[in-house]
């Protein structure tokens, strides 16, 4: 289009970048005006725009899990209803986990339609975690669901408002079926309104520099993706690398297997999930686009990470997944815990393309979103409350850099946890500990970041505890010849002296005052044969209490002065491997 008009290229690229500014904008006025701590402080939430034909041309998120899901809940808007059906001012709400880019129930999208004096000409979208869906537990995902009804409302992209106004029965349906109406109302027009920005901004545009202009940058922003993502494609190692593993539980003691084939070519980038188990009576299943979504993840990371998120930079790249598999279910399955297979997927595609990308993939990292789901009574002040939260562990290390600490997994991106004095406040809880989780694991040339610890005191009776921390069996990879990393876990500790194994899910398990949870997640995998770590590093290491003296010795043949920590030789093992 814009060569059939002759518009200056200058002119277009300043519009592209303004295209990306409004779906910046989209993200940041979400957080502004939502009430759950999930979205404005957690950024548990995306944000989007896409042209007529629901391609997506530029994305924000907080979750990178959400990549690339915005254009097919758009595209199951427009296939449901059509384009002749579509008015100004409408807005869509879809939340089905088996269409248009689902996830779980819990995670609400809205879709709006962008019209110019009476022209389609674009988009604007969102999903985001609401704190509440209904459903038979609080906070409506729960681990030990086995089918979708168990999880809450499902609108499979619904009209929510109608020409601008709200229509009441939807509303009034969800209203009544909502443990937390009000929070829910809050952060549904905090949606609605972050998308009437994007329209308001997009008309804007369409007024300064004229609609065909706009239309020319869309095309240009998906073709200028397109190009550098087939050149980049075309620098890349060719071949085909294969990696599976077993996630740790379906959310019935049961683990599950998943397989992947990676192929890459001067064309195409492809992963073919083929031979991953059938779907499960747990709460681990996801839609197809989670799978897709995931591999978008690693595909970034190799093709380049600092390009914009669009539909023509994901041109190359195809995915493959059985029907009725665990990450292709089929209606009505529990999808609770997507996240857990969509982030071993992740992690799938990651290990086995490891070994040809080591500038851009280390080893691995502690992988799950380890949520935690709080509910009971504020003890001061009587009302109900609703923990949800992911937790932080430690990142894998990398050629040249230690890992990162402390830092949420994969799935969540550039998320936040809740400051202790804000839980402490607005919950029924007492944080008794929140430290690293220095085990020593991960030892490496470059060493695995350190997990973290938080302990929860309750501080009433009768709340319950619902968490998912994956990676609790088998510990997170080294690489290069570093060593592994550590697991996910928690554990209870009663009021009555009474102290549970450490487990990796539970479903609602009752907490009374003083009882206390013991939350621990994983440290990184090393990276690099950990005999050559410099005896310096490897004593500073021990001095700041990452490692013990004793790992120094057993992991890395250095052998120090357990008081001052001074280095006082080494192994016969480490002289050998100099």
């Amino acid at each position: 289009m814009a060569e059939q008009v002759k518009i200056n290229p200058v002119t277009l690229d300043i519009v592209k970048d303004s295209l990306i500014a409004v779906s910046n904008e989209i993200f940041y006025a979400f957080a502004q005006t939502s009430m759950s701590p999930i979205i404005y402080e957690t950024l548990d939430y995306a944000s989007g725009i896409a042209d007529a034909d629901g391609r997506l041309l530029t994305q924000g998120n907080g979750v990178t899990g959400f990549i690339g899901m915005i254009s097919p809940m758009i595209c199951a808007v427009v296939d449901k209803y059509g384009k002749e059906n579509l008015h100004p001012g409408d807005v869509y709400i879809i939340n089905d986990p088996f269409m248009g880019g689902g996830t779980h129930m819990s995670d609400v999208g809205m879709v709006m339609p962008i019209f110019y004096k009476d022209e389609l000409i674009a988009f604007a979208g969102n999903k985001a975690h609401w704190s509440d869906i209904g459903g038979m537990a609080p906070g409506s995902f729960s681990t030990d669901a086995t089918n979708m009804f168990q999880e809450g409302m499902c609108f499979s992209g619904t009209k929510l408002v109608d020409r601008g106004q709200l229509v009441e029965p939807v509303w009034d349906l969800m209203r009544s079926n909502m443990r937390y109406p009000q929070i829910s109302q809050g952060d549904m027009w905090g949606q609605i309104s972050s998308l009437r920005t994007g329209e308001k901004r997009v008309s804007e545009l369409c007024d300064k520099y004229g609609v065909d202009v706009v239309k020319g940058s869309m095309e240009r922003l998906i073709a200028q993706g397109e190009a550098v993502a087939r050149k980049r494609l075309k620098e890349m190692p060719k071949g085909t690398w294969e990696m599976d593993e077993y996630m740790d539980d379906d959310g019935h003691g049961n683990p599950v297997h998943l397989q992947v084939k990676v192929t890459i070519t001067d064309d195409e980038f492809l992963a073919d999930f083929t031979g991953s188990d059938p779907q499960v009576i747990g709460c681990v299943n996801s839609g197809a686009t989670a799978a897709y979504a995931g591999v978008k993840v690693v595909f970034m990371s190799v093709v380049g990470p600092e390009l914009a998120v669009n539909d023509g930079v994901f041109a190359p790249l195809r995915t493959i997944c059985e029907p009725g598999s665990v990450l292709q279910a089929n209606r009505p399955a529990a999808t609770s815990c997507y996240y857990e297979s969509m982030i071993y997927v992740i992690d799938l595609v990651w290990r086995a393309l490891a070994p040809a990308f080591p500038e851009s993939l280390g080893a691995g990292h502690l992988l799950s979103v380890c949520t935690v789901l709080m509910a009971g009574k504020h003890q001061d002040f009587g009302n109900d409350y609703l923990i949800i939260e992911p937790t932080v562990g430690g990142w894998g290390a990398c050629r040249g850099h230690d890992g990162q600490v402390g830092q949420f997994c994969v799935g969540d991106g550039e998320t936040y946890n809740v400051p202790v004095e804000m839980a402490e406040t607005r919950y029924g809880i007492r944080v008794d500990e929140h430290s690293l989780n220095t085990d020593g694991a991960g030892a490496g040339e470059f060493r695995g970041g350190s997990g973290a610890v938080r302990t929860y005191r309750s501080m009433n009776d009768n709340q319950t505890f619902t968490a998912s921390f994956g990676r609790n069996k088998w510990p997170v990879w080294g690489a290069a010849g570093g060593k592994d990393g550590s697991i996910n876990y928690f554990q209870f500790m009663d009021a009555d002296g009474t102290v549970s194994p450490p487990t990796g899910i539970v479903a609602r398990r009752v907490m009374n005052k003083n009882d206390v949870v013991r939350m621990v997640t994983a440290t990184g995998g090393g990276y690099g044969d950990p005999l050559k770590r410099p005896a310096e590093k490897v004593a500073m290491d021990a001095k700041n209490e990452y490692i013990t003296v004793a790992q120094a010795e057993e992991d890395y043949g250095v052998l120090l002065d357990p008081e001052t920590f001074a280095v006082l030789g080494v192994t016969e093992a480490r002289k050998n491997a100099q």
